[in-house]
């Protein structure tokens, strides 16, 4: 796992990852999906929630790129203990929210809203699906905000009523949803 870009552009971190039920963006899609974050979002000004966390890498770019307020979300105990260690190495303790929890639970009684929500669910999640109409729904996204859904060609979310574009990068995908203003 590499960070991208920003004050830790280039570090590398090895989750022991062997065993765990995680699919981790490859630098290949992170980065195309960072290059069009980096032209719609301010870093500085974003709150950002990031479900199905996984290794925290994409908590890690926003974080080495200015974000000050990441909430992390992932119930698998091993994955929130290593970003707990990652996040102490890089001495961003105080800027991510790290919660282990399951991600729907979570979602169900969560009250903040956030300028920016990736999810990155298992791309065999049954539920998989569900996850934009739950955001909407629990009205997590701030006004104007954006939500990005990782999946695989099996997923289509081109008739949502808050989808406006999906970005391939090989068999990943990214759907990307608004909150009108």
């Amino acid at each position: 796992m590499r960070i991208i870009g920003g004050k830790f552009k280039g570090r590398r971190f090895s989750p022991p990852a062997d065993n765990w039920p995680t699919r981790p963006t490859t630098d290949y899609a992170k980065e195309g999906l960072f290059n069009i974050l980096t032209n719609i979002l301010d870093f500085d000004e974003v709150k950002v929630l990031d479900l199905f966390g996984g290794t925290g890498s994409h908590g890690y770019e926003f974080i080495s790129r200015g974000c000050t307020d990441v909430t992390y979300v992932d119930k698998f105990p091993a994955c929130v203990a290593f970003v707990k260690k990652t996040a102490e190495t890089l001495k961003i303790e105080d800027l991510i929210h790290i919660v282990r929890s399951d991600v729907f639970q979570f979602m169900a009684h969560a009250t903040s809203k956030y300028d920016y929500i990736f999810a990155g669910p298992p791309y065999g999640l049954p539920t998989l699906d569900s996850i934009p109409d739950l955001i909407f729904e629990k009205e997590l996204l701030a006004e104007g905000g954006l939500f990005v859904l990782e999946h695989n060609p099996h997923h289509s979310f081109k008739n949502h009523p808050h989808f406006f574009q999906e970005r391939n990068y090989g068999k990943t995908i990214f759907s990307f949803f608004k909150k009108a203003a």
